[in-house]
């Protein structure tokens, strides 16, 4: 690793209400990969959003190859070749590749049109060169997310950037896809970019950086050598404290039988799903991409429809042609894209957390105000919801407070069934602490929880049964004295 490339010292900034960054301090070598870890709400992403100049700088200095810049804008950012790579990946969908690798900068002709032969053959060309076998004339909502993800960091290299960021960029990959996205990025570093990369999932950090930057509350806490340190080290210095009970759960006798789903079937998508949840327990689903998990719970709940097969609560057959008919047979869902599907990001969250429990609270034209605030009050409280109050927008909370928000709407409809679909994607450590222990108090209490998740470890130590799917099947309903990694993966690939 040669020169410093970028370095950002004493970052302040403030937002109504709450301080998002104090004082935060981070460097980037060339070629190098520098992680930026900590907790939903340490102030990560405000930091990378004033590089890439969505968000101006209250205090402190921005230095690019050593001297100071002024970052005022976005098309700053990209005269300095800083690109950001967000989460939620941003491409316009009926577009094709070249028209999004160059949209805005389209290259023209002496004629003052947009010179296509140029533009197309230029995306063919990086398309080539990262050899993903794609035509830059595919519109990009036919590509799949790994796909669109290599198409976000090909519009970053034809910008022709000498800093990348990548936010959570494997939260949507396969393991196979990941490697791939690796050994992309052992490319560019080769190439002498700088690769500043956010994730919570520890094993990729020990496999593709070279330096973790800790941050804790909006302060900078320090920075380490990744093979000098240990995810234990790391944890610590993200939260503060040392998590000895990562997965919290405590294993109880499951009741009697509380939902029955028998052979639903949908053409293409499902085929004859069976399976049983027991009252307190948590039954796992597992399966690679594609095998049909969250198709089958949008099914159970009533967001689309099935051709046959029938659900039954309690022994008795139902008929949940809706997500209200399903609310009524005491079944909620926690969808696992958050921001698309599941939360009103302009709305505040107190209106998020009470949106489906109106009827508790508006009597006659009336409007409860204070049980509004006490529930409301309540959930903030019992899932440790960072926020500066009720009225703040959702949409400036951290990705992991926004997903407590949503489970906290749902709770509050009482559910006897709670499906949660990927319920710790895109959270920190701590925070995934905190749903894992709400889980198990749900679970004491009463409540069955359906967990569809694609993290092995979270499957096997939370879960008490795990189903496995594979092409819209359920291949298998392990018991735990079964479970391993092993196991759930050759179910998971078509093992009988």
């Amino acid at each position: 690793m040669s020169d410093k490339l970028l370095e950002m010292s004493g970052v302040s900034k403030r937002f109504p209400g709450v301080y998002a960054l104090k004082g935060a301090n981070f460097e980037l070598k060339s070629g190098e990969v520098h992680a930026l870890l900590g907790e939903n709400g340490a102030g990560k992403s405000t930091l990378m959003k004033i590089l890439g100049g969505i968000y101006s700088i209250d205090e402190g200095k921005i230095f690019i190859e050593g001297r100071e810049c002024q970052i005022q804008g976005v098309k700053d950012a990209q005269k300095y070749g800083i690109s950001l790579i967000h989460q939620e990946i941003s491409l316009v969908p009926y577009l094709s590749i070249a028209e999004n690798i160059y949209l805005g900068r389209e290259p023209l002709a002496k004629t003052g049109f947009i010179d296509k032969k140029t533009m197309f053959g230029q995306a063919q060309q990086f398309l080539d060169e990262f050899d993903l076998g794609l035509s830059a004339n595919t519109l990009i909502h036919q590509l799949n997310v790994a796909q669109q993800q290599m198409v976000e960091i090909i519009k970053a290299v034809s910008f022709q950037a000498k800093i990348i960021v990548m936010d959570e960029p494997t939260s949507s990959l396969t393991d196979k896809e990941v490697e791939f996205l690796f050994q992309t990025i052992r490319s560019l570093k080769a190439q002498g970019v700088g690769i500043i990369y956010i994730s919570h999932r520890m094993n990729e950090l020990f496999e593709i950086t070279d330096r973790i930057t800790i941050m804790r509350d909006g302060t900078y806490i320090g920075t380490v050598q990744t093979k000098e340190t240990t995810q234990e080290e790391l944890i610590g210095m993200m939260v503060g404290r040392e998590l000895t009970n990562y997965y919290v759960r405590e294993f109880l006798p499951p009741g009697e039988c509380v939902l029955q789903v028998r052979n639903l079937s949908r053409k293409g998508v499902l085929e004859n799903a069976s399976f049983e949840l027991m009252k307190g327990e948590i039954l796992g689903f597992s399966g690679l991409v594609g095998a049909g998990r969250s198709e089958l719970m949008k099914c159970i709940f009533g967001l689309d429809s099935f051709e046959q097969g029938e659900v039954l609560i309690n022994g008795e057959k139902v008929q949940i042609k809706n997500p209200n008919d399903a609310i009524k047979h005491g079944i909620a869902y926690v969808t696992e894209n958050r921001k698309e599907e599941g939360l009103f990001l302009i709305q505040s969250v107190q209106y998020n957390i009470t949106i489906k429990i109106l009827h508790e609270f508006i009597k006659f034209f009336r409007v409860r105000s204070k049980y509004e605030n006490t529930q409301t009050n309540h959930y903030i409280h019992e899932l440790s919801i960072k926020t500066p109050g009720p009225d703040q927008e959702v949409r400036n909370l951290s990705g992991g407070n926004q997903q407590k928000v949503l489970i906290s709407r749902w709770l509050a409809t009482k559910p006897k069934v709670l499906i949660l679909d990927e319920p710790t994607r895109g959270v920190d450590v701590g925070a995934k602490a905190e749903i894992y222990s709400i889980m198990n108090r749900l679970v004491k209490e009463g409540v069955s929880i359906i967990m569809v998740s694609s993290d092995l470890p979270e499957v096997i130590n939370m879960s008490n049964r795990v189903a496995v799917m594979y092409k819209g099947r359920i291949q298998t309903i392990l018991p735990k004295d079964r479970f391993s990694q092993e196991a759930i993966m050759h179910f998971a690939t078509g093992g009988n």
